[in-house]
């Protein structure tokens, strides 16, 4: 599908149209047009035309884009229109946090398995979930054939369990630990730092 790099920015827009296109098709809109996603979305519609035409030709000119249609075109094309496992690590405030969000809502990417390195924690029920114990990640990595991994420890746990998640196959890590993770130039990883986020929006305020 695709004949060239699509940049990183082009990859993470693509999450806001779906997210948008679902609430239309909630609402049982059939159709919607570039300007009007770009008014809804705070983005240039140009932007929202050039983004999707990497990928194929959508939209009809003078209609739009058929919502439903395009809904499933943007799943297939971020692989998210199958189930795809997700393993967490870190079964504190954070990781119980995520894992009953995921299971709110609904969605194809599923968090299947949830480990922590406390034993007080092993054992523990989160959303039909039993949390496991660090020994069986690996096996349950494979076994599951889980290619995305969360990891929600302390920063000094992070590198470890970053280690044990590139050791079992996992090829893309979600980081919300505050430390920058290394790991092979195969593996993705994005970070999630909400202190980061707080402190450049702080840059932001009127003096």
């Amino acid at each position: 599908m695709k004949t060239l790099k699509i940049s990183e920015a082009v990859v993470r827009r693509l999450p806001i149209y779906l997210r948008f296109l679902n609430e239309l098709s909630k609402k049982n809109v059939h159709t919607v047009s570039s300007q009007d996603l770009g008014i809804k979305l705070d983005l240039n519609p140009a932007q929202i035309r050039k983004d999707l035409a990497y990928f194929g030709e959508f939209g009809k000119k003078g209609i739009g884009y058929d919502v439903d249609y395009l809904i499933e075109k943007i799943r297939q094309i971020l692989k998210i229109d199958k189930v795809i496992p997700v393993v967490l690590v870190g079964a504190g405030n954070l990781g119980r946090a995520l894992c009953n969000y995921n299971a709110y809502l609904k969605d194809n990417m599923k968090i299947v398995a949830i480990f922590d390195e406390l034993q007080s924690k092993v054992g523990e029920s989160i959303n039909h979930l039993k949390v496991k114990p660090m020994k069986e990640l690996k096996e349950t990595i494979q076994g599951l054939n889980i290619r995305i991994g969360i990891i929600t420890v302390p920063a000094a746990e992070a590198q470890n369990v970053a280690n044990q998640f590139v050791e079992g196959g996992v090829e893309a890590i979600l980081n919300f630990a505050p430390i920058i993770i290394k790991v092979p130039s195969e593996v993705r990883v994005h970070h999630a730092d909400f202190t980061t986020e707080l402190q450049s929006l702080a840059y932001y305020l009127d003096e």
